[in-house]
């Protein structure tokens, strides 16, 4: 964007003329609109109130009735891949975003890393004198860079944002975030017992950062990328709001199913012969299973609402009552969004843009969860225990989903759920409002769309060309459409002619009203793609997949699926991968440097994520910390890993030391000292775990015993968890233990900080040394640190 200086330069100032221009900040051209993307999770396309759901959202459909609804625009069916295109304009797979980037692969189409040559739509926005500002979940940031240590490159400051608050990962505690300010860690604000709420804290954000724009430069426009974790998991929410909600879910998910399929054909929404599909359209582990007798995913399935007990639909109608609390809580903070933007002049000349990622969500399984972590560790969810916490949904204590029943209701009048290429989990809402420049109001559109138009629609709304180079970077051309011929007619055909989709291992091809798609199980690991049962439906007026025409139309079954080869090789979406999400997960991948035998932390530091954390998974392992203790008033927290749902920590309380090891949020295993700490400088306080057996598979089970130097002080037999402490957040501190703490047993207040003594460093040894030599190997290691 820079200009040749065309001044004049001699050898006195007096003689000389400037020339600013190539030295002048860009700035956009009077009138140019704000654009405000407010981007739900795992919010489905029957559950917004406009949308004939059950779900109250009076400010969402306040945007609805200032412009319009599109009934016919999708998604990948997960969030990387969707929030990729909804920046950038291209597929996901040419994004190098096939999945999350928890689950990258190393290939192309997977890698975890938005291209350079796919720009973002801040990136292109703030070299036009357009100020930038993202609040919430970013999502696009490879696991290997989501630390200190790590190139800032795709974090989004590094990706055009010109502020950035929010976290970097998949989804977070909604009470306890684990929150990143532009390139730096922060801890929140407040916390639940102070009011804090996540989704309150985003929006205070997003309201500042635009503020500090406006109140400097009012004309200057503003691009704000307002991603709430709402309403993806943990379902977290003040009690107040799922308590408005009582009762109403009382009739189960497949009677809410034919109230919302009666209410979108009231408003428009879908064709009015629309049917509801089953409630297992593709099959359960029961009825099907896969080549060479592969058993059907065990989550994959819905109970139907008559087979349940009576405590099951109590515990399941909870579940959606918090959902829909959470989700309204939400629509009541993009409420306060608006009403800022309308009380400084700015709303009219706003192009807004409400979407959701994928469709809602199924990975609560058949039987919903009240702590998400058991489902990450293989640990099945017990009734009777989830009964227990029923008062507690959505609360600190759990980190709750509700059951796949609930997901296909959300989802009406659609099939399955995020995950899969049939319409449950990728088609979604999306409304869009522009008073000044939109004309129409309140109305409906039925132009097929896809996230990949946004960024065309944005572009062409604002007057900009297409870029061809972005920092000096050529680019892949934008896949996508613009939207703005349907902004003025209903009748206007859209603009798209092919929409390709692959996600963990489903398949579907969308080409001029047809549709093929396959009922390959998403996460199944049943490979064998070539033997994959395509069929094939009428979209255009067959909107939930109903009618299956594979037999009666093969040429046109034939020729899609031939489409979806040419198209999945255009975007690199090969290889594909169904495998489960376990096996994904634990999939190895780069880290910035190899793992070692032994780690040394230090009080003060940020906290480190677990993928950069010292594992202890299924191992020996060894807590050394090196401390000095002048009295006998010591307490608090030497070392913690992790939260209530999964973790671990050493700690002084009573004066004496503590071990304890919460096993996936399921029980807590203690460890105490039997004897006083002892006074000095210098002195090393241990925790030392000696693996005897394994049980379950990745589980370890075996002594951990207390020292103070290379006394022992305690012991007890307790057991490792065998997976990660938590998808995302929640990682390893020294001396204090931020967020939620692992264990309610910690001395004082949080953040538990320890006082009465000083942490020089924690040393964490996993070469499976004995505890003695390691002790003593450590002393001198600390020493030389």
């Amino acid at each position: 964007m820079s200009e040749p200086f065309r001044g004049v330069v001699d050898l006195d100032i007096r003689d000389s003329t400037p020339d600013w221009a190539p030295f002048a900040q860009p700035v956009a051209p009077p009138g140019t609109p704000n654009v405000v993307y407010v981007v739900l999770d795992d919010v489905g396309f029957g559950a917004l109130g406009c949308y004939g759901g059950l779900i109250d959202t009076p400010n969402i459909d306040r945007i609805a009735a200032q412009g319009l609804r599109y009934t016919q625009w999708h998604t990948t069916a997960l969030c990387s891949p969707t929030r990729s295109c909804l920046l950038t304009g291209r597929n996901h797979t040419t994004n190098g975003m096939a999945c999350i980037t928890e689950a990258a692969t190393g290939f192309p189409n997977g890698n975890g890393h938005v291209p350079p040559e796919c720009a973002t739509i801040a990136e292109v926005l703030v070299e036009r004198g357009v100020s930038t500002a993202m609040v919430g979940k970013w999502h696009l940031c490879a696991q290997d860079e989501m630390n200190l240590a790590a190139s800032k490159r795709n974090w989004p400051v590094g990706r055009g944002f010109e502020r950035f608050y929010g976290f970097l990962g998949a989804e977070t505690n909604q009470w306890y975030p684990d929150l990143v300010h532009d390139n730096h860690p922060v801890e929140p604000p407040g916390t639940p017992a102070e009011g804090y709420h996540l989704s309150v804290d985003l929006t205070d954000k997003a309201i500042q950062f635009i503020d500090d724009v406006k109140t400097i430069a009012p004309e200057r426009p503003v691009f704000l990328y307002y991603a709430l974790g709402a309403a993806h998991a943990p379902h977290h929410v003040p009690r107040e709001w799922a308590d408005r909600y009582r009762g109403r879910f009382d009739m189960g998910y497949e009677a809410a199913r034919e109230q919302i399929l009666g209410r979108q054909k009231e408003l428009g929404i879908v064709p009015a012969d629309t049917e509801l599909p089953p409630i297992n359209p593709i099959g359960t582990p029961e009825t099907r299973t896969g080549p060479d007798g592969k058993p059907f995913p065990p989550l994959d399935y819905t109970k139907p609402w008559d087979s349940l007990s009576a405590d099951e639909r109590r515990l399941f109608a909870r579940m959606a009552e918090v959902y829909a609390g959470f989700l309204s809580h939400a629509d009541d903070q993009i409420g306060r969004l608006l009403d800022y933007l309308e009380s400084i002049d700015q709303l009219e000349n706003t192009l807004v843009f409400v979407v959701s990622d994928n469709g809602a969500s199924g990975e609560g399984g058949p039987e919903g969860s009240v702590n998400e972590n058991k489902f990450f560790n293989g640990i099945p969810d017990d009734l009777a225990a989830n009964l227990a916490m029923l008062d507690e949904l959505g609360g600190p204590q759990t980190y709750n989903h509700y059951p796949t029943g609930w997901a296909m209701a959300f989802n009406t009048p659609f099939k399955m759920w995020k995950r899969y290429s049939f319409n449950g989990g990728t088609a979604d809402p999306c409304i869009v409002s522009w008073p000044a420049g939109l004309p129409a109001r309140g109305e409906v559109r039925h132009q097929y769309h896809h996230a990949i138009d946004l960024v065309p629609t944005v572009l062409e709304s604002l007057g900009i060309a297409e870029p061809h180079e972005v920092r000096g970077v050529t680019q892949i051309p934008v896949q996508g459409v613009s939207m703005s011929s349907s902004f003025g007619s209903a009748d206007a055909a859209t603009t798209k002619r092919t929409q390709f989709y692959s996600m963990l291992g489903t398949r579907g091809i969308w080409h001029d009203g047809w549709k093929a798609v396959t009922t390959h199980p998403a996460l199944g690991g049943w490979g064998d793609y070539q033997s994959d049962v395509w069929e094939l439906y009428h979209v255009e007026v067959d909107r939930s997949e109903l009618h299956d025409l594979a037999q009666q139309e093969p040429e046109k079954l034939a020729e899609l699926i031939g489409l979806w080869f040419y198209e999945a090789g255009t975007n690199n979406a090969f290889p594909l991968d169904d495998r489960s999400a376990l096996e994904i997960i634990l999939t190895p991948r780069p880290q910035l440097i190899p793992p070692r035998d032994r780690y040394v932390y230090h009080p003060g530091a940020a906290e480190i994520p677990e993928h950069v954390a010292v594992n202890v998974r299924n191992r020996d392992f060894s807590i050394g910390a090196l401390v000095d203790l002048a009295d006998g008033g010591a307490q608090g927290v030497l070392f913690a890993h992790g939260s209530r749902f999964g973790g671990h920590a050493l700690y002084v309380k009573d004066g004496r030391l503590h071990y304890v090891n919460n096993y996936a949020g399921v029980m807590e295993q203690r460890v105490d000292g039997t004897e006083d700490l002892p006074r000095g400088e210098n002195l090393i306080l241990s925790a030392s775990f000696t693996k005897t057996g394994e049980e379950p598979p990745g589980s370890a089970r075996g002594t951990l015993s207390l020292f103070h130097g290379d006394h022992k002080v305690g012991e007890g037999e307790i057991r490792t968890q065998p997976g990660m402490f938590s998808l995302a957040g929640e990682g390893l501190t020294v001396g204090r233990d931020s967020g939620e703490a692992v264990t309610e047993d910690y001395p004082g207040e949080a953040p538990w900080s320890f006082t009465g003594g000083t942490v020089h460093k924690v040393a964490i040894d996993v070469s499976g040394t004995p505890y003695v030599d390691m002790e003593r190997e450590a002393a001198a290691m600390l020493s030389r640190e």
